[in-house]
């Protein structure tokens, strides 16, 4: 799904109708955490349709309001979604978009850097934060403590349950999305000290180059020629 880079966030809060979203086209898409998710590494959890947990978080942010794709959960009203990023994300909140209905989720409990989570464990170990979310046909944000997700590179979300305290089996949700900054995974420490260890033989030079490296390097105050 093709994503609009000019897009932006807007305060949630009012809009309360649908109008023509060209006034959301803000520099706020800057914190809006989108082609450093790893779409297809993400996992729900008792979902009833098969990778309709990544689609919700595909959407674009022109689709946010949109019902369709919907994620539901399938045996009861429990959700848990694994999802990887492909940069270190300091996270700052979490978009969401149910309903008014009683298959909103209501509690989310955030599990950081964690690759072995199944309801189980999720249930028992106690979670990086717990967020308790509202009924709401808009899209609400939800800040986290950022001190506790300044490096995120996994983050797994349980929905918990819904309001309809025990009478609903399926939660819903519409859209999900993350704001935050990022700050690219690299490997060039580890290739740096891969050249430094390499077999000077394995690297050819141009023709009296390796002389000058040996009369800087040998001589006296050689760092000075370096």
């Amino acid at each position: 799904m093709s994503h609009c880079h000019d897009e932006g966030h807007h305060d949630h809060g009012h809009d309360d109708h649908v109008h023509d979203h060209t006034d959301d086209i803000t520099p706020a898409l800057q914190n809006h955490i989108y082609e450093q998710i790893d779409f297809s590494a993400i996992n729900t959890l008792n979902e009833a349709t098969a990778s309709s947990g990544s689609a919700i978080v595909q959407k674009a942010w022109t689709e946010r309001l949109s019902t369709e794709p919907e994620l539901s959960s399938d045996a009861d009203e429990q959700l848990l979604m694994h999802i990887p990023f492909t940069a270190q994300i300091r996270l700052h909140s979490i978009l969401l978009r149910t309903s008014t209905s009683d298959s909103a989720p209501k509690t989310l409990k955030l599990y950081l850097n964690r690759d072995d989570l199944d309801f189980s464990t999720a249930s028992s170990m106690q979670a990086t934060q717990t967020l308790e979310l509202a009924q709401s046909n808009e899209v609400q944000e939800y800040p986290v403590k950022r001190a506790l997700f300044n490096t995120v590179r996994s983050l797994d979300l349980f929905f918990e349950d819904n309001w309809s305290q025990g009478e609903e089996d399926v939660t819903r949700i519409s859209y999900l999305g993350f704001k935050g900054e990022w700050m690219k995974l690299s490997r060039e420490p580890v290739n740096f000290l891969y050249e430094a260890a390499a077999n000077p033989k394995d690297h050819t030079l141009p023709a009296g180059v390796g002389d000058r490296l040996s009369s800087n390097i040998g001589g006296a105050g050689g760092r000075d020629g370096a």
